[in-house]
């Protein structure tokens, strides 16, 4: 039995701004332990019987972040892939280039585990016993999903519907009276994203219940540049391909239509961290319900997240904030405000724009306005030096 832990590394993690920004995003955050959402992932899957092979599933600008992540985990010798999307096409994209990917190099067989890249797990006997039972189900040529035992009603998660094994529905993630009804119910799971199968089995679904998907991420494959380093392997998929496949999610593209699905329950200590209070709650609180991360100071505070990577923070008599202090922003929010971060994110995306432009696209900035334009470069590859660059035509009269 070949097992190919497959982990998702995309979205920039609004709900963790300024912490996590576009091009840092909330994979790549730092918990108390100094390890990343990213590398507790890795460190976790790698634990999985039969691993063979870790795939990584990217973008061409977060390649070598990622690479490093890898690389200060010297306790992870695995053989790695980096699968790198040109853009973001969503979870079925992702998880079909996956699929590809491991059909071709370890079989059709081979059975694929895909994680989120930014859970935590905190009962890990837990969590690879739920794999074994996953990965049963996905040799029986099932697609398994985990569904976690919910312990409070959340507004933030999707949830499954099941009866015994046999999944109902998937439900979009509800308000708080419906939330309440489905823990009482004992017959809805969090989603958690987290899903398990043999190559095969998810190329033939995708085949039948989303064709545009996988014909459109084949061709990407086919005609992608492959390209080997030390103790990895690089997959850069065909923009002119990939761009056309449908952006959809796995759960909408496969895992609503399929009549091959099976829903494992458990109970692992999981988070999603998906805001300041997930992020809150990995922190023991103090006496007064205080958690706090940097050099911070209180006085009459209680109930409140504050983090601070360099400066001094000092509060007074206040209660229930997330303050979180980064080199060139700040965040002071409710508590209960929280997953409203995201819309200040998203107006803050619209001010601050950034290109990837990928290695050898042929490309030109100008600057239309009146008002001076400020360019910073960030360069990324093996090559650094500006003897390879190529003028086809240049108004300035550079040579």
């Amino acid at each position: 039995m070949k097992v190919v832990p497959v982990i998702i590394s995309g979205g920039a993690g609004s709900r963790l701004w300024p912490a996590s920004r576009q091009s840092h995003p909330k994979p790549f955050l730092k918990v108390a332990d100094g390890h990343s959402l990213f590398q507790h992932t890795v460190l976790r899957v790698g634990s999985i019987k039969g691993v063979v092979e870790l795939v990584a599933v990217t973008s061409g600008e977060h390649l070598f972040l990622t690479k490093d992540e890898f690389d200060e985990l010297d306790s992870v010798v695995l053989p790695r892939t980096f699968l790198l999307e040109p853009e973001g096409r969503d979870t079925a994209a992702a998880v079909a280039a996956a699929a590809i990917h491991a059909k071709a190099t370890q079989g059709p067989d081979a059975i694929l585990c895909v994680f989120p890249a930014d859970h935590m797990v905190g009962n890990l006997p837990a969590f690879l016993d739920v794999m074994c039972r996953a990965i049963e189900h996905a040799k029986l040529g099932r697609i398994a999903t985990l569904g976690i035992t919910p312990t409070r009603p959340d507004t933030a998660f999707g949830y499954i519907e099941a009866d015994g094994e046999k999944v109902v529905r998937f439900v979009e993630k509800p308000d708080l009276d419906t939330a309440k009804a489905y823990v009482a119910s004992k017959r809805f799971f969090w989603n958690a994203g987290i899903f398990c199968f043999s190559a095969q089995t998810m190329l033939d679904e995708m085949a039948s219940h989303c064709p545009a998907v996988i014909q459109a991420v084949s061709d990407s494959y086919e005609n992608g540049r492959f390209s080997q380093g030390e103790g990895f392997a690089k997959i850069e998929l065909a923009p002119e391909h990939f761009g056309s496949a449908p952006r959809i999610s796995l759960d909408h593209a496969v895992m609503e239509k399929t009549n091959k699905l099976a829903v494992v329950a458990c109970d692992m200590d999981w988070n999603d961290i998906g805001s300041w209070n997930a992020m809150a709650d990995l922190i023991a609180p103090d006496q007064s319900g205080n958690r706090i991360r940097g050099d911070v100071h209180m006085v009459d505070t209680t109930g409140s997240y504050v983090s601070s990577d360099k400066r001094v923070i000092g509060t007074v008599g206040v209660s229930d904030l997330v303050i979180v202090d980064s080199p060139d922003a700040l965040l002071v929010a409710s508590r209960d405000r929280v997953q409203d971060v995201k819309k200040l994110f998203e107006g803050l995306k619209a001010t601050n724009e950034s290109a990837y432009i990928p290695c050898g696209h042929k490309h030109r900035l100008e600057n239309p306005g009146r008002i001076d334009l400020v360019i910073i470069e960030v360069q990324s590859g093996d090559y650094l030096g500006e003897d390879d660059i190529v003028r086809f035509d240049d108004v300035y009269g550079r040579t």
